[in-house]
């Protein structure tokens, strides 16, 4: 069974599941190789969707980004849920220079208002990979939200904006689907304090010390204005769109890996395989908080089935859990993302060199 993760900013879980086969058929050609590439709510979540279910229809939004109009996509099933990848709408990599005090999480908002014009009873949104730490404000105001400052006026876009606003209107606010909204979350942080969106994250979107506590204290401005519940897990997710879509929207939050896992049908599966190899960019201790391959391997543990992690990089190890880094594997970092599925290859060839007949 291979069940990975993408691959940021190299490989797709597709390709990286096509790679890992091959490596699996050129040892062991009588080995069968089932691919189901997995996420967690981040990168790739609308791809296995389309994987996984043969009614989802993709549709398409402009939406407007600094570097100009980008054509995201999003998914509508035929019993009326529509799902949206945050990373397909206004992901870091699609932003290009980073902007972590006015990064805006507005174009997230232009895709959930076209699919409440869609009809969609309910909305699912994958919420990893965003660029913006401003507590869903920015998406809120594309629904309709306004902010504004000390003189009556909008508040700037991004965390800047929480910095100095002082009065939230709701008049206009869209209402959310009639049967709800689910967050899938990759993480479990709070919205502020030392595990929150600004501490944590907003280093990964180019805030250094200063900018971060800059940040922290205008998320918590914004906790003071919404209410809410900000310690709640995942109320950090996505830059703290998590906090804000629970918080005006009454959007619930779940693991996206677990949620995805089983829209593809792997808790099923995964019980009659030999071995169960997941991967990733990178495997740390924050693969055990809310990511793919944390949530794979203990699936695999749960049914005592042999687990194994393909990463890029592998920063922790786990009992019982057979790692192969590709860096390792490579010589050096460099190698390993110029030609990652060759290494992933040679990964999987090496675990099929291991299995029992």
């Amino acid at each position: 069974m291979l069940a990975p993760d993408s691959f940021k900013s190299t490989l797709t879980a597709a390709r990286a599941a096509e790679a890992m086969a091959e490596g699996f058929r050129r040892v062991r050609p009588d080995v069968v190789t089932e691919r189901l590439p997995q996420a967690d709510g981040g990168e790739g979540t609308l791809d296995t969707v389309l994987a996984a279910r043969t009614d989802a229809a993709v549709r398409t939004t402009t939406v407007t980004l600094p570097g100009g109009p980008r054509t995201a996509r999003w998914l509508m099933l035929d019993d009326g849920t529509a799902i949206v990848e945050l990373a397909d709408c206004c992901g870091l990599p699609l932003i290009g220079t980073a902007d972590p005090a006015g990064a805006d999480s507005a174009p997230l908002g232009t895709v959930l208002r076209e699919a409440l014009r869609a009809s969609a009873r309910r909305i699912v949104v994958g919420l990893g990979g965003s660029a913006s730490t401003d507590g869903g404000a920015g998406c809120l105001r594309e629904l309709g939200l306004r902010t504004t400052g000390p003189d009556d006026r909008d508040v700037p876009p991004g965390g800047a904006g929480l910095a100095v606003v002082t009065s939230v209107d709701t008049t206009n606010l869209l209402a959310p689907p009639p049967d709800g909204v689910l967050l899938l979350c990759d993480v479990d942080a709070p919205l502020f304090g030392p595990r929150g969106a600004a501490a944590v994250f907003a280093p990964q979107k180019g805030a250094g010390p200063e900018l971060v506590r800059f940040l922290d204290s205008a998320l918590r401005r914004w906790a003071d204005l919404a209410g809410g519940a900000p310690d709640a897990p995942g109320a950090g997710a996505a830059g703290g769109i998590g906090y804000g879509l629970s918080s005006y929207w009454r959007a619930t939050m779940t693991s996206g890996a677990r949620y995805l896992s089983e829209l593809s049908g792997l808790p099923g599966r995964v019980p009659g395989a030999a071995l169960v190899v997941t991967g990733e960019g990178r495997h740390d201790e924050q693969s055990y908080t809310g990511k793919v391959t944390g949530h794979v391997v203990r699936l695999a543990q749960r049914h005592r089935v042999p687990a194994a992690v393909i990463a890029g990089a592998v920063a922790t190890e786990r009992a019982g859990v057979t790692m192969v880094s590709l860096t390792d594997l490579a010589g050096s970092e460099r190698e390993a993302m110029e030609r990652p599925e060759h290494h992933l290859r040679r990964a999987a060839e090496r675990l099929a060199a291991g299995l029992t007949a």
